[in-house]
């Protein structure tokens, strides 16, 4: 567990990402606090995988004494129907109906190539901004070989690696994945930052 705090004397908010795997959180931690005013702090509860993830989420939902928390739980859809796999996230979510619950539609890598100009930084290939225009990735998420995709533009990629070399490149307002824009546009909400 690891949190960041970002408080300055007023009422602390707390936003706890329950995450998969390690490589989101290292995605998420290098963008994630030019989402929040200061009075926040962001904790990463990382899991060794789904089945790790869903067994922990009652427990940690129940047995959470921090005020003023709010949880949001990110797990990639891995070809099960997201309306079948939100549910069944919501019902794991009972205690905290207030859980904010969102797929990623394949996999983190549909948001990384969602955003190929914080790719073409991370990497120094500038070549890779221009494909941004290419049919295949105008729209990530419905690739459903996003980390082959990925690997075939940055041979030997390595998912935690690669997640942290892109994150403090990642464009929040310029991201060609809807699942990506979705999560932001909730995170913000849940945040007060945007209007339900």
């Amino acid at each position: 567990m690891e949190a960041r705090s970002v408080s300055r004397g007023r009422s602390v908010m707390n936003i706890v990402f329950m995450l998969e795997e390690p490589s989101m959180k290292h995605f998420l931690a290098g963008f994630i606090g030019r989402l929040f005013p200061e009075h926040f702090t962001v904790t990463y509860l990382v899991h060794e995988g789904k089945q790790d993830l869903e067994k922990s989420i009652p427990r940690k939902l129940r047995g959470w004494q921090v005020p003023n928390s709010y949880f949001i739980i990110v797990r990639d859809k891995d070809g099960e129907d997201p309306l079948v796999l939100k549910a069944r996230l919501r019902e794991l979510c009972a205690d905290r109906p207030e859980s904010l619950i969102r797929i990623p539609v394949h996999h983190l890598e549909s948001w990384i190539l969602g955003d190929l100009p914080a790719l073409a930084i991370a990497f120094n290939k500038p070549s890779l901004v221009a494909l941004a225009g290419n049919r295949k990735f105008r729209s990530p998420d419905s690739l459903a070989n996003a980390s082959q995709e990925l690997a075939k533009l940055i041979p030997g990629y390595q998912k935690v690696g690669g997640a942290r070399s892109v994150s403090p490149h990642v464009n929040i307002e310029n991201n060609l994945s809807r699942s990506f824009n979705l999560f932001i546009r909730d995170v913000k909400r849940l945040a007060g930052i945007e209007p339900v």
